[in-house]
C-alpha cells in the first residue's frame, strides 16, 4: 500500500470508530458497540504500527474535545469509567496487527489475533474502569463486579465482531491490495 494509501485508510478506520461508537445498547456503566470491530478492522488491514495510529487519532481527537465517543469528548473523560478501553484500543490495534501480519491473512488467524487483541483491551480497561469507579466515583464495586459490568456482559457481542472481522477481512484485505 502507499503511503497516501495508508494514511487514508488510517483517517478512514478512525473514522469509522467514531462511527462505531455512536451505534450502542447502554449498559449500566457502558454501553455495547461496533468501536472494537473497527479496531480489529485497523491491526488486520493496516498492521501493529499504523493500526494503532488510527485508534490513536481516534483518542486524541476525542480527548481534545471532539464529541466522538460513546459518551462525548473532552479531557475530562479520563475520569470516565470506560476511558481505559479507548486506550486499550490503542494497544489491541498494535498486537492483532503484529499477530494479523506474521503470516498468511485467513480467517483462523484473523480470529485469534483479534482474541487476542481482545484479551489486551480488557487487560487495559478493566483495572482502569475499577479505578476510577472506586477511587473517583467512590460505589466500592469489587473487582468481580466491575469484570461482569465491564467485560461478561460484552464478551458474546464481541465474538460476534472476532467472527464478522474474521469474515470480511481476508477479502478486504485482497481488494486493497490491488
Amino acid at each position: 500500500m502507499t503511503r497516501t494509501r495508508t494514511l487514508a485508510m488510517t483517517a478512514l478506520l478512525a473514522a469509522l470508530t467514531a462511527v462505531g461508537g455512536f451505534l450502542k445498547i447502554p449498559t449500566p456503566l457502558s454501553a455495547v458497540t461496533l468501536q472494537f470491530l473497527f479496531t480489529i478492522m485497523a491491526g488486520v488491514l493496516l498492521g501493529a504500527k499504523w493500526g494503532a495510529a488510527s485508534q490513536g487519532v481516534y483518542v486524541a481527537l476525542g480527548l481534545i474535545g471532539l464529541p466522538i465517543f460513546t459518551a462525548g469528548g473532552g479531557i475530562g473523560y479520563l475520569l470516565n469509567p470506560t476511558c481505559g478501553f479507548l486506550f486499550g484500543m490503542i494497544a489491541a490495534a498494535a498486537v492483532i496487527g503484529l499477530i494479523a501480519q506474521a503470516g498468511t491473512l485467513t480467517a483462523g488467524r484473523i480470529f485469534l489475533a483479534g482474541l487476542a487483541g481482545l484479551a489486551v483491551l480488557y487487560l487495559v480497561g478493566l483495572p482502569y474502569m475499577y479505578t476510577v469507579v472506586n477511587l473517583y466515583l467512590g460505589k466500592g464495586m469489587s473487582a468481580w463486579a466491575v469484570f461482569r459490568a465491564g467485560c461478561l456482559i460484552f464478551l458474546p457481542g464481541d465474538l460476534l465482531k472476532l467472527a464478522v472481522a474474521a469474515a470480511v477481512c481476508p477479502a478486504l484485505s485482497r481488494r486493497l491490495a490491488c
